[in-house]
């Protein structure tokens, strides 16, 4: 079977092509219900969003709502909500994929996130080879979301932000993560399509640790940034 929602390194390939079986199987039984406001996929509730009110339209609502703050201040609290907002989702999305398979291990639960997020719309995955996704105090995750709906929406609009804009996603894949390794972990985006950069990038690792990668990161390639 060739991966097709998801790339990530060969040794960890069959996990990823056994989530994409059972998971593109789900996303089959799609239910569409417009008389009664419903949609469902694989009876489970499920809402449409267009990507630019969760992204672009939003960012700047919140960006309105704190006035008294300078710019670099309503900056990290409008980013700090939008990635609450995607680890919930997150969690709640992983914790529901955990009760329907408990047998899940954590690299299995891993594997499905990335499918789940690429059937809902929210981007693609490629995990890179530097990753080492353990359930211990050295997890790291370097990886790529190309298409991110928020960068993707980004494009789109008239605005040309010069800082990262993918803090949904970056939520998403850490709650998700968090859940499937039973450790508290955060993501943070490193290089955005938004302004400029070739692919969004992201760095993921327990939280007292990812300052560090990141400028680890940053020493290593100084050509990306």
């Amino acid at each position: 079977m060739t991966l097709k929602t998801v790339k990530v390194p060969k040794e960890i390939e069959p996990l990823f092509e056994a989530a994409e079986s059972m998971i593109s199987k789900s996303f089959e039984k799609l239910d569409l219900r417009p008389e009664s406001g419903q949609v469902f996929i694989d009876d489970e509730r499920y809402i449409l969003v267009r990507a630019e009110s969760l992204s672009v339209n939003f960012f700047s609502f919140l960006m309105n709502m704190y006035p008294t703050m300078d710019e670099h201040e309503g900056l990290a609290s409008s980013s700090k909500v939008l990635f609450d907002m995607g680890y919930s989702i997150g969690q709640s999305d992983a914790r529901c994929c955990k009760e329907k398979k408990p047998q899940y291990e954590p690299l299995s639960l891993l594997a499905a996130g990335p499918i789940h997020f690429a059937f809902s719309g929210w981007a693609f995955v490629e995990i890179l080879e530097s990753s080492s996704p353990t359930p211990d105090e050295d997890f790291f995750l370097l990886y790529n979301h190309p298409h991110t709906f928020e960068s993707d929406s980004w494009l789109n609009s008239d605005k040309s932000p010069n800082f990262c804009t993918c803090h949904m996603n970056a939520g998403y894949s850490s709650g998700w993560c968090s859940i499937a390794f039973d450790l508290h972990l955060k993501s943070e985006e490193v290089l955005c399509r938004s302004k400029g950069d070739k692919t969004c990038q992201f760095i993921m690792a327990p939280p007292h640790k990812l300052e560090a990668h990141i400028k680890k990161y940053k020493k290593d390639k100084p050509e990306l940034f």
